[in-house]
C-alpha cells in the first residue's frame, strides 16, 4: 500500500502486491512445509527454496521501488505488519514454528530490500497495530476505521482487512516522518 498526503487528505497511490516467492516455484510459497503440518527437513531442498525466495524477493523489491522512483514518487519509509515477532526457535509446536519461520523469512526479505534502498522500516504486530495507531494518530479506533473505510472507497481492487492494515501502517509511517 502506497499512500501520500497528510492525515486529513490521504490518497492511495498504489495498492498492489509485491511477490516475494517465484510463482513458477510452487513450494516457495511455504518453503518450510513438506506437507500439511509437516516440516521440510533441513538440507539442499530447503536451502534452495530459501535462496530462491531471497533472490526473487530482492528482485521484486528492487523493481517495485525503482518503478515508484521512475514515476516520481519519493518514498519516506515503509511499514510492515506481521502476525508475530516471536523467535521461531522458541516455539515448541512444529507446525506453528514452520509458519513463524516463513513469516520471519518473508519479513526479512522485505526489510532487507528496504534497507538496500536506505528506507526506514517500522514493523508492527497485527494485534497491536490499532492501539499504536490510536495513540500515535490521536484518534479513536472508530474514527480510524471511518477514515480507512473512506479511503477504501477509492481503492482499486479489494479492500479487505489486509489492505486496511497496510494502509494504516503506511499512514503511521507518513505521520511518523513529521515527528
Amino acid at each position: 500500500m502506497l499512500l501520500t498526503g497528510s492525515d486529513t487528505s490521504l490518497r492511495i497511490v498504489d495498492s498492489g502486491t509485491v511477490a516475494l516467492a517465484d510463482p513458477d516455484e510452487p513450494d516457495a510459497r511455504q518453503p518450510y512445509h513438506a506437507g500439511f503440518g509437516t516440516a521440510r527437513e533441513p538440507g539442499k531442498a530447503l536451502s534452495r527454496l530459501v535462496a530462491s525466495i531471497k533472490r526473487f524477493g530482492r528482485r521484486s523489491m528492487n523493481e517495485t521501488l525503482r518503478r515508484y522512483a521512475d514515476s516520481g514518487v519519493a518514498i519516506c519509509g515503509a511499514g510492515v505488519v506481521v502476525g508475530s515477532l516471536i523467535d521461531p526457535r522458541d516455539i515448541a509446536n512444529d507446525h506453528i514454528r514452520i509458519h513463524a519461520l516463513e513469516g520471519q523469512l518473508f519479513r526479512t526479505v522485505v526489510q532487507d530490500g528496504l534497507a538496500r534502498h536506505r528506507l526506514a522500516c517500522s514493523t508492527w504486530r497485527e494485534r497491536h497495530l490499532i492501539q499504536v495507531a490510536t495513540k500515535q494518530l490521536g484518534r479513536s479506533e472508530r474514527r480510524l476505521q471511518d477514515v480507512l473505510a473512506a479511503l477504501g472507497r477509492d481503492a482499486p481492487g479489494p479492500w479487505r482487512a489486509e489492505q486496511k492494515r497496510a494502509a494504516l501502517a503506511a499512514w503511521l509511517v507518513l505521520e511518523g516522518r513529521k515527528l
